[in-house]
This record gives structure tokens, sequence and C-alpha cells, in this order.
């Protein structure tokens, strides 16, 4: 990656060799292997059996769980936002575990989307959970940057599974329980 990150530099015109960026090829490599270590990551190891028998049988909610991405088209970051709820159905998952979720699924090349339907699947994969609601709340880069420039945008997404998408006031509880 450091080599197509040198020919990057060189194309855009600038010199490789300059003093500036004689390490920038090195440090964006790691930096992009970084922003996209999920590729690297499993479900399974994520929640590392962090999965706990419990008589809670209310809405578990986690809000304002902050995330980083980026753009699947431009490559450019989206930031912003991740509320996460879910009804148990006795077993409740390890708190740092659903922002770890979180984590896995925004460390790769995404579109807000999908990236919001992941999560909630996951959820409800590793919990069996009666429902899961996922919203996710995000400034992308590709167009405050570039494009229309709209600094002010902002993306919003939801995906609501089982008794969040059937049951209007479990949908409307978990709403308002993040202020929306």
């Amino acid at each position: 990656m450091e080599k197509e990150f040198r020919t990057i530099i060189e194309q855009i015109g600038e010199d490789p060799n300059r003093e500036g960026l004689l390490d920038t090829p090195e440090r964006a490599a790691k930096a992009m292997a970084f922003l996209t270590r999920g590729y690297g990551q499993t479900l399974d190891q994520v929640v590392n059996r962090a999965l706990f028998e419990s008589d809670a049988s209310e809405m578990i909610v986690v809000q304002d769980i902050e995330l980083y991405s980026m753009c699947e088209h431009h490559m450019l970051p989206f930031i912003g936002k991740c509320h996460v709820a879910y009804v148990p159905t006795g077993k409740v998952l390890g708190l740092s575990k659903v922002a770890r979720i979180v984590e896995l699924y925004a460390r790769r090349l995404q579109i807000q989307e999908n990236l919001t339907r992941q999560i909630a699947e996951a959820v409800q994969e590793v919990t069996d959970a009666s429902g899961v609601g996922v919203i996710i709340e995000a400034q992308h880069m590709c167009m405050m940057m570039r494009g229309v420039e709209k600094q002010n945008s902002v993306m919003k997404t939801s995906v609501m599974l089982g008794t969040f998408r059937s049951n209007q006031s479990t949908r409307m509880e978990f709403l308002s329980l993040i202020g929306r």
C-alpha cells in the first residue's frame, strides 16, 4: 500500500521526495490499515463470549456511540453517532460489545444505509433479541468537502427489526429514549 500512496502523491503533482512527504506513504498506509481494520475482525472475535444470562426483558439502549467510517464511493470519511436498542430474551450483551459491533462494521468501506443494517442484524444474531433498532446520524465529507459542498447536512438512517418494526409503541419508546 505504501508504494501505491507514493504513486498517488506523484499523480497529484507532488514530489514524494520533498521533506514533508518523505514518510507520508508509510503513514498513509498505516492510517488506511487502521481505518479499515474491520476487515480483519469477525463478529465472534469482537463479542468474545460476552453474552450473559439475564431476566431483563425491557429495552436496552446504548446511545451516542461515536462512529468513523469511510465512504465506499469516494473513500472519504463520514462521522457521526449510532444509537442501538434491543429487547433481550434471556441474554444480554456486554455493554462495550455493542460499541465494538458498531466499530467492526464502521471500520470498512461503507455506505451508511448498509452499515445501519449490518449493525442491527449483528446485534440480532448475537442476542436473539425479540427486536433491534439502530439509528445512525452522520456527516459525510464526500458531500461537505467536494461535490455540492453542503456543510450542515446530516444523513439519518434507521433499521428496525422484530418488535421495533411490528410494534409502534416499541419503536416510539426507542425514539423517545434517544430524544427523537
